[in-house]
């Protein structure tokens, strides 16, 4: 029988993080009512992500509400492998972002409100900019916005994307095929090594006379013409 997973559990392995806390006053007619707006990333690390923002009178629950909200808006981000397939400009509100893909083991080269959103989403190499406003809050929702482009732009070309395990077994390959010329060469040394070994061992060493002890050394003298 198949079991739906428990929901608190899925729950549980979602990585929250917060962004942005502001303190907001509103002027009503018995005075200032102070609050606080949480922004918050939530994510799997598995391709799912989601941002939004929560409003209450405390910071607590201004983060729970954020929580459940992100939570609800989560999209689904598609990966090549450990990076996202293909570079992409978005602008949202003042926020411009640049996103670029990046070679395995470049890591995450991004500032931090794209940095949570694109590590909640489970990317571990990219490159990225932030080209507008330096609000926080704006590179985050450029940053959603462009993880969400990316998703509707593979659904529409039908573009076929790398899973983690192919990369890896694309890499292993390679490496071993590495290891295999490495062999080869190495081989390819010994046996040269041994050649010049063997033919050094056939040539025959010529022993040099050596002088005796006391006996003085000949010289030669020139022969006189004759008259």
């Amino acid at each position: 029988m198949f079991h739906k997973p428990d929901s608190q559990s899925v729950e549980s392995n979602l990585e929250e993080k917060v962004i942005q806390i502001s303190r907001v006053s509103k002027k009503t007619k018995g005075g200032n009512k102070v609050g606080f707006s949480v922004l918050m990333v939530v994510g799997d690390k598995k391709g799912q992500v989601g941002v939004a923002l929560g409003k209450a009178g405390d910071v607590l629950s201004g983060m729970k509400k954020a929580a459940k909200k992100a939570k609800k808006k989560m999209i689904k981000v598609p990966m090549d492998g450990t990076t996202i397939p293909f570079a992409l400009t978005v602008k949202k509100g003042a926020g411009v972002v640049l996103l670029k893909p990046a070679p395995k083991g470049s890591g995450v080269i991004a500032g931090g409100p794209v940095r949570a959103v694109v590590e909640a989403a489970g990317i571990r190499d990219i490159s990225s900019k932030i080209l507008g406003s330096e609000n926080q809050a704006s590179s985050v929702y450029a940053t959603f916005e462009a993880l969400k482009q990316i998703g509707k732009i593979v659904k529409l070309k039908g573009l076929e994307l790398r899973s983690i395990a192919d990369v890896e077994a694309e890499e292993d390959k390679k490496r071993a095929e590495l290891q295999k010329r490495a062999k080869k060469i190495s081989n390819q040394e010994g046996l040269v090594q041994d050649r010049k070994g063997k033919k050094s061992a056939l040539k025959p060493q010529v022993k040099k006379p050596v002088a005796k002890q006391g006996a003085k050394p000949k010289v030669k003298t020139q022969a006189k013409p004759k008259k």
